[in-house]
């Protein structure tokens, strides 16, 4: 049964959606190869931490990929998240698959593919011009 959200990269992006979807309840198991990446995590977060190289497949696999319903790929390196965002789709069929791309250019390369791309710079931007617009967020 396909019931675990996976995190990859615990920076302050990774480790944001984490600790949110641990907040809604959700299974959630982070990977990063740095421990102390993990302090990053809100303190309330109630998932799983491994520390590990995720673009390892055994260590992917010992870490539950398999049980995975949604895969959220936030390492700062954009073709690691792309490496990691086909062979899951191609290898294990993940459902849901969140990609961070730092570079724009990239999302052409899952261009009609049930992959997402998560844009940093994007969501700042949207959330400068929701400012603008005087919207507060409450």
């Amino acid at each position: 049964m396909r019931n675990k959200t996976i995190v990859v990269g615990c920076g302050r992006l990774g480790a944001s959606i984490a600790s949110y979807a641990s907040s809604q309840g959700e299974d959630v198991i982070v990977l990063d190869p740095k421990k102390d990446a993990f302090t990053k995590l809100s303190e309330s977060f109630s998932g799983y931490t491994i520390a590990c190289d995720a673009t390892e497949i055994d260590e992917l696999e010992d870490a539950g990929i398999r049980d995975a319903r949604e895969l959220i790929l936030t390492t700062g390196d954009d073709n690691v998240n792309l490496y990691l965002a086909h062979l899951c789709l191609a290898k294990y069929n993940i459902p849901y698959i969140y990609v961070r791309f730092d570079d724009p250019e990239k999302g052409f390369l899952i261009q009609g593919m049930p992959i997402k791309a998560i844009y940093p710079f994007q969501l700042s931007r949207d959330r400068f011009s929701l400012l603008q617009q005087g919207d507060d967020g409450e």
